[in-house]
């Protein structure tokens, strides 16, 4: 017989411990996120030491040597100014109108500014999350707004608008209203194309597959040529398209292409215990999809349809090639104007360009990211 195991009982209290170290504030941020570990430590510093060259010389061009006033390239040339020259902004500021407006008519403008407007106006009314009517404000993007903006853009002589053709657009204006009717497009088709290629109807559902592998193997640049050179020679020779009009309905179907497959993967992603449930509580199959599984897919893949639509807003620069005076167009021939010929004025021009398509693209992305976490705060422990 085995004896009973020894055991030893404690006679005195165990001092007390330390006040555990905090773990809190900046320095534990740095120490933990920067400098936790060799690796690192030597990635924090290669950074830092990039940073240190990089970001000094971006300052001196942009701000600290830029030339702010002028009225022709010659204030914009070393020899001139005599001192080091950065970015040529008296450049952009003499070049602003034609750079926003293109050839518009410049007693017609305020048309342009009003549909800005408008489209702030509906951008903000449907992307507030607390805004009144949200509903309203979707209707308003996705059918009034078109409507409206090609009314006032191209004229409507009945209201006496007169008529401005496209080819007179350019600029920002462009830009904005070829990524506009892309996304305002995009989006609705995207989640039809979607629903349809997962319906169990086979011929619709073989359409949408069709329609969406074509659209996705094809090049932007394809779709642009196909549009503006080759649609007219297969319509009537009394029917015309504008030339406009021909890469707005091409963007708009390649991009609802792509928005298709990243909806698919936010439905794909919402279990069918879901939707079982939205029908054991009596709802229809459209309701459950309405109410019940799309609103969890979308949640799901907001990163991927805010990418797409970064995408989409780069890829409008490519209608240039195409013959329409966007943004970028319309910056090369304001830089070919020989009354700024300096040789920092394409640097400059591409700094102002960098820096339009950087703002807007960081403003999609930080309301993407803020409306992700306003969406996981109820699955937050």
């Amino acid at each position: 017989m085995n004896p009973p195991p020894t055991r030893f009982v404690r006679d005195a209290m165990i001092p007390p411990a330390p006040p555990p170290r905090r773990l809190g504030g900046p320095v534990a941020w740095i120490r933990k996120n920067l400098f936790g570990g060799v690796g690192n430590t030597l990635t924090t510093l290669l950074i830092l030491a990039a940073l240190a060259w990089i970001v000094p010389a971006i300052l001196r061009f942009l701000v600290l040597d830029a030339v702010w006033t002028g009225t022709s390239g010659a204030a914009c040339r070393p020899e001139v100014a005599g001192r080091p020259v950065g970015a040529c902004w008296a450049f952009i500021g003499a070049k602003i109108n034609y750079l926003v407006y293109g050839s518009y008519p410049a007693a017609a403008r305020w048309r342009p500014n009003l549909f800005f407007g408008l489209l702030a106006f509906g951008a903000a009314w449907m992307l507030w999350l607390g805004a009144p009517r949200r509903d309203l404000g979707a209707w308003f993007v996705f059918l009034v707004l078109p409507l409206a903006a090609w009314l006032l853009l191209s004229g409507m002589p009945a209201l006496g608008l007169a008529n401005v053709a496209t080819a007179l657009w350019g600029g920002i204006l462009v830009t904005l209203v070829v990524s506009a009717v892309g996304i305002v497009a995009a989006l609705p088709l995207g989640i039809l194309l979607a629903l349809g290629r997962r319906s169990s109807l086979p011929l619709l559902r073989w359409v949408c597959i069709a329609f969406i592998e074509f659209w996705r193997g094809v090049p932007l640049i394809t779709v642009l040529f196909m549009a503006n050179v080759m649609l007219p020679l297969f319509l009537p020779g009394a029917v015309t398209v504008d030339r406009l009009l021909r890469p707005l309905i091409g963007i708009a179907l390649f991009a609802s292409a792509y928005m298709a497959e990243v909806v698919r993967g936010g439905l794909q992603a919402v279990t069918e215990t879901q939707r079982q449930a939205a029908l054991a509580l009596g709802l229809t199959d459209g309701q459950a999809m309405r109410f019940v599984v799309l609103p969890q897919a979308l949640k799901i893949v907001v990163p991927g349809i805010v990418n797409t639509l970064i995408g989409l807003f780069k890829d409008t620069t490519l209608v240039a090639i195409v013959g329409i005076a966007d943004f970028v167009r319309v910056l090369e021939a304001a830089r070919a104007d020989p009354a700024w010929s300096a040789p920092v004025i394409p640097a400059t021009a591409y700094a102002f360009a960098a820096l339009f398509y950087l703002a807007i693209c960081l403003a999609m992305a930080r309301y993407a990211g803020f409306v992700e976490r306003r969406l996981a705060a109820g699955e937050r422990r």
